[in-house]
């Protein structure tokens, strides 16, 4: 009987303690706990163990100990539901919170947003700005990374740089991504966007793979307005057919930027300066792309729109970044005047209300 007794002792005590370590593993995970990391990100490395886990965010202070953590974990949850990644934790936190969050496993990302029509030259700035390297690497470095177009060579082997073959999207990356890693994703985003049947389109056309690409930055920057944009294409053809110069100013802000002039404002030395790109004075098309392109535009320039449009000039009437189109001078110049007195007037609007 006696060791009944002894036994029936030791339950209660075994139930005692179990119970004691029950509401002191409770209260500790249910405790938060203030750190001074919530403005920081802690990285969770691929392999880890719950314990290593637990370990590390005890020593960031995010959690007082890892024990009692451990021991709920083991007990009534799923260690194996934590995730790598980076996160970060609030301040304060309860345990049970972080337990959450590292069952999210979020990885940081940055956005990297390229609009379309952007040159490579604006791509490299803001590369730099927004991953700044350590050492850092500044936008002439990184333009130089853009000098290697052995990433296109089997599409566009003649191609000095990677002008027009990098896609304009938005880009979540990983805060530590490399520029050379950034530009061969843009230059892969592009040719998933390539199709394979628009070679044979181009030879069709009589255009070479980078001539189409040139030609489609060209439409790029002359028109956000998509159902325009092969009709546009189609004047360009007709000025290459009749040996006229394109006149198409966005090459003459190329020439700026690629010269480290470019302060925003079209000068007439700009459009006077001799260089192939400046489509002012020379016919045919500039020596390659001027900018990014996207899908649109690269099929405006393999299906242009059949015209008998040489001019084109903003429509002031809709104001909605839309053209009118003439086959003739003389009706581009009545296009152009009625242009030309909007702008003064939008000019005079904006002198008016910088002085107010």
């Amino acid at each position: 009987m006696r060791i009944v007794y002894v036994i029936l002792a030791l339950l209660l005590a075994a139930i005692v303690a179990a119970g004691a370590v029950s509401l002191w593993v409770f209260r500790s995970v249910n405790g938060a706990h203030a750190h001074d990391k919530s403005a920081v990100y802690v990285k969770i490395d691929k392999g880890s163990t719950p314990k290593e886990i637990l370990s590390k965010l005890t020593a960031e202070g995010i959690i007082s100990s890892e024990t009692p953590t451990l021991i709920y974990l083991k007990l009534f949850g799923d260690g194996s539901k934590l995730q790598a990644g980076e996160d970060q934790f609030p301040s304060p936190v309860t345990p049970l919170q972080v337990l959450k969050i590292l069952e999210k496993g979020e990885d940081r990302t940055i956005k990297l947003t390229i609009p379309e029509g952007f040159t490579r030259f604006d791509i490299a700035k803001r590369i730099s700005e927004k991953f700044p390297q350590n050492p850092p690497m500044d936008e002439n470095a990184i333009l130089a990374l853009m000098d290697d177009t052995s990433l296109i060579s089997d599409i566009a082997p003649t191609a000095k740089n990677l002008e027009g073959y990098m896609y304009p999207t938005t880009y979540n990356l990983p805060p530590d991504a490399k520029p050379q890693d950034i530009i061969k994703l843009m230059v892969g985003q592009f040719r998933k966007m390539w199709k394979p049947e628009w070679n044979d389109a181009a030879k069709a056309a009589g255009r070479t793979t980078e001539e189409i690409v040139t030609i489609a930055s060209l439409v790029e920057t002359e028109t956000a307005v998509e159902s325009e944009r092969p009709i546009v294409a189609g004047v360009i053809n007709n000025r290459l057919a009749k040996n006229i110069p394109l006149g198409i100013d966005q090459t003459n802000v190329y020439i700026a930027k690629m010269q480290g002039r470019w302060d925003g404002t079209i000068n007439k030395s700009d459009l006077e300066v001799n260089s192939p790109y400046n489509t002012r004075i020379k016919t045919g098309l500039p020596p390659g792309p001027i900018s990014s392109v996207t899908e649109s535009s690269v099929e405006a320039a393999l299906f242009p729109t059949p015209n008998n449009y040489i001019f084109y000039v903003r429509n002031v009437d809709l104001n909605d970044g839309s053209h009118w189109f003439y086959a003739s001078a003389a009706e581009f110049e009545k296009g152009k005047a009625k242009y030309q007195a909007w702008l003064e007037k939008e000019r005079e609007e904006k002198r008016s209300a910088g002085t107010n």
